[in-house]
């Protein structure tokens, strides 16, 4: 931790954004008795991708992924989150819908509770105004205005930092009807039949194609007009995690089927006995279940092909699309050559910054750093003391990634994942019930569902050990 002496109890905190990152980084905050302005330039000035003036709006998928935290590094990401009182979380609870075993939530719901929640907080100011440029004389600051800061925001952050932007693109997915679906061809089932929160194992719908089809298909994707870029937009560098689907497609003819395409776990209701070519998923988006998001299928095409293109799917033939897919410029900080442990920006150590502007990617890995954002400003602000969080959760991977871990040069956006923790040393052999030796398949499967198991059990020791000392 930094030496900021100069900081004392009782001054007011600027939070620069109110997504995920922001508004969770403000409850933490004033939960810990420090007050609060939580500035949101919406709807004073509007960005490329929100379409309401709520914090914590969802842009893209309103799915927070693997809820399991006994075989997934999301799972684990999720119980921390759960256990530190994050607001997020609590309100993502209070609003899943079924989504197999993700966590999904009705996305105006989930931000509507968020907003009410911060709105009603004594020492939480929500302003909406547009900040440019923040000073050291008007007290701490924590910057969290994500993958869409605006243009004179981000041309300060690039004086501050002394270093050029860096920047990629992120997909957004169409969303469809419910009732526009042919369900005489479609048919519902979860991968594997898997049951999540609050699903049936019934979550998705799922769009059955032949190899003809997939291959017309294809072909339609690869030829298919894309949005130009603007001129400052050239040479920017795609998120793996986030791919436009026109961009997959182009990588080779199988890679869709290997990707969000991929047959594997599902049987068509109508037809058991024939084996899908490939599989075009769709997620209920929203609590009355009208909506449905395209699994996977962020896009650049331009909208009148979007239309053409996506119907030539199997039961979306007559597809009535609620939102149509798109494509927005996200920056990013080069985080391991510009932030300290605490978050805390090395030039200006009063500053600190949260969620994607970070380089960490997703909404609960967002989350998760404007929570830890908090804590170490409050605990600066308290007098209290407070350890980064060990390497082995959750938590201390992503922010050891970002902060210590992570090659300057070569630095990109990342997902939580096990890769960013030590390997345990006490994995479990493979072995049946019984005690024997597991063998052929079995054996495969039970050493990654032990090495899995050996990571969260870990991580929620360590993880428990860490937050009971706060």
């Amino acid at each position: 931790m930094s030496d900021k002496g100069s900081l004392k109890a009782g001054t007011k905190v600027r939070v620069i954004g109110a997504g995920l990152a922001g508004s969770e980084a403000a409850w933490q905050l004033a939960n810990r008795g420090i007050e609060v302005d939580l500035f949101e330039m919406r709807p004073v000035r509007e960005t490329d991708a929100h379409v309401t003036e709520n914090c914590a709006e969802l842009v893209c998928s309103n799915s927070f992924r693997s809820d399991d935290s006994e075989t997934n590094a999301v799972g684990v990401l999720h119980r921390e989150l759960r256990n530190s009182s994050s607001l997020i979380m609590k309100c993502a609870d209070e609003h899943q819908i079924p989504a197999g075993s993700a966590l999904a939530v009705d996305r105006d719901g989930f931000s509507a509770a968020v907003t009410q929640h911060l709105n009603d907080h004594p020492l939480i100011n929500i302003r909406r105004e547009e900040v440019t440029e923040v000073s050291p004389d008007e007290g701490p600051v924590i910057i969290a205005t994500g993958p869409l800061t605006s243009p004179a925001l981000s041309n300060y952050i690039a004086k501050m930092t002394g270093s050029d932007k860096l920047a990629f693109f992120d997909a957004i997915a169409p969303i469809i009807y419910r009732d526009s679906i042919n369900m005489d061809i479609c048919w519902e089932q979860s991968r594997y039949d898997k049951v999540g929160p609050g699903g049936t194992g019934k979550d998705y719908i799922n769009c059955p194609m032949d190899q003809e089809q997939y291959s017309q298909f294809l072909d339609a994707l690869i030829e298919g007009d894309v949005a130009e870029f603007k001129q400052w937009e050239q040479d920017t560098p795609y998120f793996n995690g986030c791919l436009p689907i026109e961009v997959m497609a182009a990588r080779g003819r199988e890679t869709l089927r290997h990707g969000p395409m991929k047959p594997r776990g599902l049987t068509n209701a109508h037809n058991p006995a024939v084996k899908a070519y490939a599989v075009v998923q769709l997620r209920q988006d929203n609590a009355l279940g009208t909506l449905y998001n395209m699994v996977g299928f962020q896009t650049k095409l331009k909208y009148g092909n979007q239309s053409d293109i996506f119907r030539m799917i199997p039961g979306l033939e007559d597809a009535r699309f609620a939102r149509l897919g798109g494509l927005h410029r996200n920056t990013f900080l080069n985080s391991p050559s510009l932030l300290n442990p605490d978050l805390s920006l090395k030039s200006a150590p009063f500053l600190r910054f949260a969620g994607q502007i970070t380089g960490v990617e997703g909404y609960v890995e967002s989350t998760a750093i404007g929570l830890m954002a908090g804590l170490f400003l409050a605990s600066e602000l308290t007098g209290k003391p407070m350890a980064t969080p060990p390497i082995t959760t959750a938590f201390g991977a992503l922010l050891s990634h970002i902060t210590l871990h992570a090659v300057s040069e070569t630095f990109q956006p990342m997902n939580v994942n096990f890769g960013l923790m030590p390997v345990p040393e006490d994995i479990e052999p493979p072995r049946l019930e019984d005690g024997t030796p597991a063998k052929g398949k079995q054996k495969l499967f039970l050493r990654k569902r032990n090495r899995q198991k050996a990571y969260t059990h870990r991580a929620d020791a360590d993880f428990n050990a860490w937050n009971s000392a706060l």
